[in-house]
């Protein structure tokens, strides 16, 4: 049984950007911390594990996100920068109650659109916004 959604967790490789970049966006640093030894080494299957970690809290106190960026071992890989109809490609989207003020914030944080805002109905807007090492956040304002 499952009582309820933990958190998301996102790795970066500039934490203090990706931190930035949430926090404009309207959530809270939540907490802090270094995690390494043989249990980070297990959960995550890699040996010599050392990662900083940021816990960001929306304004509301349910939602979580976890962004880590890990000291070692290192990766060559790169954050994929896919469009949004990739399969694998994460999306965390917000209800927001202006997209527009949100989307001014966040592009002095390197936010770009990935396409345009869509607005329809009465009034509901919805689009999709790249940030730090290709996060893509859905911001959702609907009517009031």
């Amino acid at each position: 049984m499952i009582y309820r959604l933990d958190h998301v967790g996102v790795v970066v490789e500039d934490l203090e950007a990706a931190v930035a970049f949430f926090v404009a966006l309207g959530l809270e640093v939540d907490g802090r911390t270094t995690v390494e030894g043989k249990w980070a080494d297990q959960l995550v299957g890699l040996d010599g594990v050392r990662a900083d970690m940021v816990f960001v809290r929306t304004p509301d106190g349910h939602g979580l996100i976890e962004l880590s960026t890990f000291r070692s071992p290192t990766t060559t890989a790169t954050a994929p920068r896919a469009p949004v109809n990739v399969p694998g490609i994460p999306r965390i989207t917000f209800a927001v109650k202006s997209v527009d003020e949100i989307l001014d914030r966040l592009r002095g944080h390197g936010a770009e659109l990935v396409s345009e805002v869509a607005r329809f109905g009465d009034g509901y807007q919805y689009c999709y916004v790249r940030g730090p090492e290709g996060i893509i956040v859905g911001l959702a304002e609907q009517p009031n």
